[in-house]
């Protein structure tokens, strides 16, 4: 096998193993970005521990139809960097739309998979305007909390109106 071969396969195998073990993957189209662009997203992006990187789309197709995933094979089209976060699945989305919207940024989303859906730039957008998962189980929690508060509040009012009867009563008996 020659050098080329075997850097290919190792990249292929790289990229299953990316594609298997992400929790959510954007893709991009970089074009027009220059070097110093690409590295300021690179940086922003390793920051949160998302991964960027350019693929080559024939080795794209290779990994993911090894994995089975034959839908995304056909989503590497034309010139693609892809995103990938193994954490919080808003993340990726996030960064890249802060930084599209900060730095006035050509690149665009052209879209993504959350496990093994697909998803449009528009889905993509939508993922990026998302609160994170702490946001939203606190906002679940206080929910359910609310509730229950003030189901306390109105089981404590006869029991603390009488604690508040008996003690007059008491005061009343002390007195004479």
């Amino acid at each position: 096998m020659s050098k080329v071969r075997e850097k290919k396969a190792r990249t292929i195998d790289s990229l299953e193993e990316v594609l298997s073990k992400c929790s959510v993957g954007i893709l991009t189209d970089y074009r027009g970005l220059s070097a110093h662009e690409m590295t300021v997203l690179r940086r922003r992006l390793g920051e949160m521990g998302i991964e960027y990187r350019v693929v080559k789309n024939t080795l794209a197709r290779f990994a993911a139809e090894r994995l089975g995933r034959s839908e995304l094979a056909a989503a590497f089209e034309g010139p693609v960097a892809l995103a990938v976060g193994y954490g919080e699945i808003v993340e990726p989305a996030k960064v890249l739309a802060n930084y599209i919207n900060s730095a006035k940024s050509i690149l665009s989303i052209k879209g993504g998979f959350l496990g093994a859906r697909l998803l449009t730039s528009e889905e993509v957008s939508v993922l990026s305007k998302l609160p994170s998962w702490e946001i939203m189980l606190a906002k679940v929690l206080g929910a359910m909390q609310g509730p229950i508060a003030a189901l306390v509040y109105c089981l404590n009012g006869p029991v603390a109106g009488l604690a508040r009867v008996l003690q007059a009563r008491i005061n009343q008996l002390e007195g004479e």
